[in-house]
């Protein structure tokens, strides 16, 4: 019974012999067979040599797998040429002559041949038979030399962890604390995920919430140290219950490079009975290489591709990158015996050089690194000397890069970079696949994201605001850190927000930065690296260290990078981030990739969004292509912000210049004055008030309400107060001053508002009462309150101002006893509404009533409680108090 079977077709050309021999033999090595690859890989070369060079057709390779045997079938597309067969017993007539050599080959080798011929071709097949395993035996590796062993520490240390339902560490062993440097004390009880750096991008992926609920779980991760820094480390998750059916997660973790201590052999990755499946079932050849089951997302996928790649070749090292979508850069993915954190991420130009191999898109070998410095960038410092790399291609498109390198000079030639291909060729659409799957969920989370960030950047119009909240989006959904600066005209960049996902650093990195000469704006679109804060935390740190140990203190201290030891930069409670502890948490904070986007608004730079990753981390090309998105809309945001801002301010200055700076002290009367302006923003314009000396003796006082809010409502506004001022104090009375204002009201033509207005003038008499000389033109009228709490209206209606061009208007006298209070309002008082009803003319009097023996303050601040207790809305209409209340005499 066939249990599996791989094909291949090969053109009639010289190369494909090679290209057969390597087909076979990574076939035979993804069934397991590793024990008949030489002699079938021998075979398989002589019969394609004769199909493609002696017949001159195209070769037919087929390898077929039995249950206790191979079987190679070759096959060419020209019957009529018969194979040489030498009798037996002959010798050749000819040593180089190599006619029915392959099947005397066969006849030596295999088990069974044989050659079967039909009206389109001939088909020549040999098979196997594989030897007997020991029962029980699933896989093993080769002996190796004690130098080719992998590196590990002294004591291989295996870290206890046990999580609750929750995800709460209940359980830390002593490993775990060598390890981590945490001792259980201080970490049983806190959630795992505030020590995990989990390799997630958000809408792609499985979170460790997920990880920690699965069954079984197994793969790569980082737990933040004692120290701040990420250490990298394999986990094996599972998922057990107590006796009482709780459900807990034990998690066994190791340092990543020993990650075989814990790694479950994958299926199909050694022994007979492993690789294919249950009985019965073909798998095609993504799954011979890969095994089964498959990684059902990108980062797992190609972690294992890596792996698998690596364990092919013996190599001692593998990494794969994924092309962008221009083709022009490649981005590390995944990678396996290297340093992953930092080169995660990492991106290089697909075309490196002008050679053949300074080309992503053509297979490459160097035997020697040494040789060629700087050939392969990412292996630099890794103490990697051999490499051969091949291209991912799907439709003849790049779409990758997958390495193998060994830290031996020579490990590799063109017979392993054909493997390697043939290899990328299997799982190259798989990886195509399983990447457009993770970008069109990235896209989606981004879109979401996006949408997101543009309401809440819309609902607000505060500079600050708007700055905290650039900073709290990109952080940690983008970034670990992020610091906003502004530019205003004609001025330097000004750090205006830091934010960092751990509140410790904030300080840290604020006073680093504040000692970096910020980045350059440039208007250009995209991220840019800056190099600046990594440098100088790293500085920074070098030189705390040294001065903890006594050792370079001069040299520190004379050095000319920039430090955060300034007393400007001293973190929370007076701790200087100088202190090595602080300053090497700094550091790791700072200390990876970090990119400037320039925050544009109409066509000037007007300040720059900094992100930045801790150290040996990088970001995505799909991350930044998201904050660029998001860099635009903030920065129109900003700058609405901004806009509004100076709106809002130029509209207070003009609000406060229409207003009295202070009132004038008034002998033998009090005078108080509530204003309030209703609306965001304070707008320019509504009601007003003025109190002013006009002579000796002599006060004028004002208040009143224009149409209306706005520039218009602003100009007759100052137009009124200082027409009032200015008539009064040449002498004119009441009705006169009035009159002449209204015909200059009326001047103002479209821009005209009309005006309600109650002036008078107030004359403190020497037995202590008070003359008030009244005009009401429109406006609420004044109330009078007695001693005894009789609330009287104390001057009559007349007509308002802007609306007639003659008017008659009179003058009222009344006199103000002591213990009297005169109560003028605007209509924001009287006219406050809660639904139908409405405080009114009656209201008001009803409250005044109840401020018999009060100073005149206190009747202000009771008449405004009452005003803002009415409605449960905030006031929509501006609103003046303005209170005089003639003192009674001491006794």
């Amino acid at each position: 019974m066939i249990t599996a079977r791989a094909a291949a077709s090969f053109e009639p050309v010289g190369r494909s012999v090679a290209v057969a021999r390597a087909f076979v033999r990574d076939t035979l090595h993804g069934w397991g067979f590793a024990d008949v690859v030489d002699d079938a890989v021998v075979l398989t070369s002589e019969l394609v040599t004769n199909a493609v060079v002696h017949a001159g057709t195209a070769a037919d390779v087929q390898c077929l797998r039995y249950e206790t045997a191979v079987r190679i079938e070759v096959a060419d597309h020209y019957p009529e040429r018969e194979i040489p067969i030498q009798g037996r017993g002959r010798q050749f007539r000819d040593p180089d002559n190599e006619g029915g050599r392959g099947l005397l080959l066969c006849a030596a080798l295999a088990s069974r041949w044989g050659v079967e011929y039909t009206g389109a071709g001939k088909h020549v097949w040999f098979q196997l038979d594989l030897p007997e395993r020991p029962a029980g035996t699933r896989s093993a590796g080769p002996v190796l030399p004690a130098a080719e062993l992998p590196l590990a520490d002294e004591s291989v240390r295996v870290a206890v962890v046990q999580v609750d339902r929750l995800g709460v560490i209940t359980r830390w062993n002593d490993d775990a604390a060598e390890l981590f440097g945490h001792p259980a004390a201080d970490v049983v009880g806190k959630p795992l995920a505030d020590l995990t750096a989990w390799p997630q991008t958000p809408g792609t992926g499985i979170g460790l919430a997920e990880a920690l609920l699965h069954s079984r779980w197994e793969g790569t991760y980082g737990l933040r140290g004692a120290d701040g820094r990420v250490l990298p480390v394999y986990g094996s998750h599972l998922r057990v219950r107590d006796s009482e059916g709780e459900p807990s997660t034990v998690i066994l973790l190791v340092r990543s490079e020993e990650r075989a201590v814990l790694q479950t052999p994958s299926r199909g990755s050694g022994g007979a009975e492993s690789g294919l499946g249950q009985r019965g079932k073909t798998t095609d050849a993504f799954e011979v290489f890969i095994g089964s089951p498959a990684p059902d997302d990108l980062d797992s996928l190609l972690q294992r591709t890596v792996e698998r790649a690596r364990d092919m070749l013996d190599g001692d090292a593998a990494y794969l990158l994924l092309a962008t979508d221009d083709e022009t850069e490649l981005e590390v993915r995944a990678s396996t015996g290297l340093p992953s954190a930092r080169q995660r991420f990492a991106r290089v130009p697909v075309e490196a050089g002008t050679g053949r191999y300074g080309s992503a898109r053509m297979p490459a070998v160097h035997e020697d690194l040494t040789a060629v410095p700087g050939a392969v960038p990412l292996l630099s410092g890794t103490g990697m000397r051999s490499v051969v790399t091949v291209p991912l291609k799907v439709e003849g498109r790049l779409t990758g890069s997958l390495g193998v390198a060994a830290e031996a000079p020579g490990r590799y030639n063109n017979q392993e970079a054909l493997r390697l291909q043939f290899a990328a060729d299997r799982i190259a659409l798989a990886v195509e696949s399983a990447r457009l799957t993770e970008l069109e969920r990235l896209r989606r989370g981004s879109l979401s994201f996006l949408v997101e960030a543009s309401d809440l950047l819309a609902g607000t119009l505060e500079r600050d605001q708007t700055l905290a909240l650039m900073a709290q989006m990109t952080v940690p959904t983008l970034a670990s850190w992020c610091a906003v600066y502004t530019i205003a005209e004609q001025s330097e960049p000004e750090l205006a927000f830091v934010l960092h996902e751990d509140e410790d650093r904030i300080d840290g990195i604020k006073a680093l930065l504040s000692q970096v000469r910020p980045p350059e704006p440039d208007p250009t679109p995209g991220a840019r690296v800056w190099t600046a804060p990594s440098d100088a935390a790293h500085s920074s740190a070098l030189r705390a260290s040294l001065r903890s140990l006594g050792v370079g203190a001069r040299s520190a201290a004379s050095s000319s990078a920039p430090s955060a030891a300034s007393p400007a930069a001293a973190g929370k409670g007076g701790r200087a981030p100088s202190a090595p502890g602080v300053a090497l948490a700094t550091a790791a904070a700072v200390g990876g990739e970090t990119v400037v986007l320039p925050l544009v608004a109409r066509n000037r730079v007007i300040g720059m969004l900094t992100l930045g990753k801790p150290a040996d981390e990088r970001f995505r090309q799909e991350i930044l292509e998201l904050a660029e998105d998001l860099s635009r809309r903030a920065a129109l945001a900003l700058d609405n912000a901004r806009l509004y801002s100076e709106r809002t301010a130029i509209s207070q200055a003009l609000q406060r210049s229409l207003l009295p700076p202070e009132l004038p002290h008034v002998p033998g009367v009090e005078i108080e004055v509530i204003y309030q302006a209703a609306g965001e923003g304070n707008e320019v314009g509504g009601d007003f008030y003025d109190l002013f000396p006009i002579r000796d003796g002599c006060w004028g006082f004002a208040i009143g309400d224009v149409c209306g809010t706005g520039p218009e409502a602003a100009a007759v506004t100052g137009l009124a107060r200082h027409a009032l001022r200015l008539l009064a104090r040449e002498g004119f009375g009441g009705p006169a001053v009035l009159e002449r204002l209204n015909a200059a009201i009326l001047d103002e033509g479209a821009r005209s508002r009309f005006l309600t207005l109650l002036y008078g003038e107030l004359w403190p008499q020497h037995d202590g009462s008070a003359v008030l000389r009244m005009v009401c033109a429109g406006h609420p009228l004044p109330l009078r309150l007695r001693p005894d709490g009789t609330v009287e209206p104390a001057a009559e209606p007349q007509p308002l101002l802007g609306v007639m061009d003659d008017l008659e208007l009179y003058e009222q006298n009344v006199t103000l006893d002591p213990g009297d209070v005169l109560l003028c309002v605007t209509d924001g008082v009287t006219e406050r509404r809660e639904g139908t009803r409405m405080l009114g003319d009656d209201g008001l009097a009803e409250v005044l009533s109840t401020c018999t023996g009060l100073t005149a303050g206190a009747v202000a601040a009771r008449i405004q409680r009452a005003v803002e207790r009415f409605a449960s809305d905030a006031p929509s209409d501006d609103m003046a108090i303005l209170s005089m209340r003639v003192p009674m005499p001491e006794a």
